[in-house]
């Protein structure tokens, strides 16, 4: 973080000293929420949650050299009390972005949100010091304690935001004012909880409604093949720039094609120029991603040669999203279990069909949470798919939702023991330890919940060290 002094974040975030014998002392570290993370110079936000109190902590952090703690109660070291942790962590983000000289790209979309995000921050760390939402830290603890970790040497400060209802977004954007805002696109991601695609539209579109004019510099990057995102130039006063396949579109992709080890090779175009691009990722969804990194890059100056080599050597820097791993014994393993909603789930399994021509392919998957009423047709959908596709063997892994994912394979012609329900990850492992032979790919992917992680990993081990179950 930049260097403030007590006093100062005192005042920022409308607080009371308590134990501190200087207030002047300067917090020139991280601002930090766990304990284990508390460094010289740090400043340690103090949570309770239902099993934790981050106030139990205190003591041990100051003797790891934090400087202070920020909470809300007294604490026997030096402390700043709040009313709530949360709205003070949100007015110091606020309050540090204003001082800070660099520009701020903010983000959304109902999927490839984190993989966009890794893909601009590897652009743009070639032009300039870059601080990045680490993961998907993109909620209302993990934002501001992102844009907190810039420093004065930062240039580009890129966020990340999620929203889980109507305001959300309009609250990150309010804590960190974005002078570039991306969209992404507008999935089925949440749809249970929102309750449509319209307001998840109305969601999104918040950040480009919470961008500067054109006249003060902002700019929305909107995606033109998808009509919703398309659509909400209409609610933005910022200048709009447009990413795609559509011809329409001023960022754009030409000679789309997948590589024999199913990566994304294609022509780049941009206003300043064209160059070819082939990346380290693989799906062809990563096509979508690039040329939004591409638009954003073009907007801070980088030309069209300088993007495609960064976009060419970008690799995957947040974990489970499409980490493929080759066995010794030649099994080839997609761990994309991170998270899984109907768009991504559609882009895995065209990226395992691409990976595995004249090979033998595997889908293991599960559960894709809050859909709500579209969960049946939805689950349905994936397992007609996946025999689409001529996977060569669905393992559906779970409850329902499993259930479904096999009979829409079922339904679609899937025959014999193409499919299969096991109830769980352990189920999953053994059968796949015991069917598997060289050369055979596997994708795994599920809603985070599901935890099919573990299929992955213990797939993993096993082919290093022998027999090895999930955990």
């Amino acid at each position: 973080m930049i260097a403030l002094s007590l006093a100062e974040i005192a005042e920022v975030v409308g607080g009371q000293t308590h134990d501190i014998p200087d207030p002047s002392v300067q917090v020139t570290g991280p601002v930090v929420r766990d304990s284990r993370e508390a460094v010289p110079g740090s400043l340690f936000a103090a949570f309770a949650g239902e099993r934790v109190d981050g106030h139990d902590y205190a003591a041990a952090v100051v003797e790891a050299g934090a400087v202070a703690v920020l909470g809300t109660r007294p604490v026997g070291v030096p402390a700043i009390v709040v009313d709530d942790v949360q709205s003070a962590l949100g007015a110091l983000a606020r309050h540090v972005v204003r001082r800070l000289g660099a520009t701020l790209v903010a983000l959304t979309g109902s999927a490839g949100k984190t993989s966009t995000k890794d893909l601009i921050a590897q652009v743009l760390q070639r032009k300039a010091p870059t601080v990045f939402t680490p993961g998907s830290l993109n909620n209302e603890i993990g934002l501001p304690l992102t844009a907190l970790s810039a420093t004065e040497e930062t240039r580009f400060l890129v966020l990340e935001m999620g929203a889980r209802g109507i305001g959300h977004i309009s609250y990150l954007a309010g804590l960190t004012p974005p002078k570039i805002g991306l969209v992404l696109n507008v999935g089925s991601a949440h749809i249970g909880e929102f309750g449509g695609r319209e307001q998840i539209a109305q969601a999104k579109g918040e950040l480009v409604e919470a961008l500067p004019s054109e006249a003060e510099g902002g700019t929305a990057v909107l995606n033109a093949d998808d009509p919703f995102v398309r659509a909400m130039a209409a609610r933005t006063k910022a200048k709009v720039i447009f990413f795609g396949e559509s011809g329409e579109a001023d960022v754009r992709a030409e000679n789309v094609r997948l590589t024999d080890t199913g990566q994304p090779s294609f022509r780049l175009h941009t206003p300043s120029g064209a160059s070819d691009v082939t990346m380290r990722l693989y799906g062809e969804h990563h096509v979508s991603n690039a040329l939004a990194a591409a638009a954003v890059a073009h907007e801070l100056g980088m030309s069209a040669d300088e993007i495609a080599v960064a976009l060419s050597e970008a690799g995957s820097l947040s974990r489970w999203r499409m980490e493929v791993t080759e066995r010794p014994d030649g099994v080839t393993i997609v761990n994309d279990a991170y998270n899984a909603n109907p768009e991504s789930m559609r882009a895995a399994l065209r990226a395992l069909a691409a990976m595995g021509k004249g090979r033998r392919t595997w889908a293991v998957l599960g559960k894709m949470a809050e859909l709500g009423d579209e969960a049946l047709a939805e689950h349905d959908a994936v397992g007609r798919l996946a025999v689409r596709l001529n996977v060569s063997k669905l393992v559906a892994v779970g409850g329902r939702e499993a259930a479904w994912l096999q009979l829409g394979a079922y339904n679609e012609g899937s025959w014999g023991e193409e499919s299969v329900h096991v109830s769980d990850a352990q189920a999953a492992v053994d059968l796949l330890r015991s069917e598997l032979r060289p050369g055979d790919v596997v994708l795994v992917k599920a809603s985070r919940s599901v935890g099919l992680e573990s299929v992955a990993q213990a797939l993993i081990e096993s082919g290093a060290e022998g027999e090895v179950s999930a955990r």
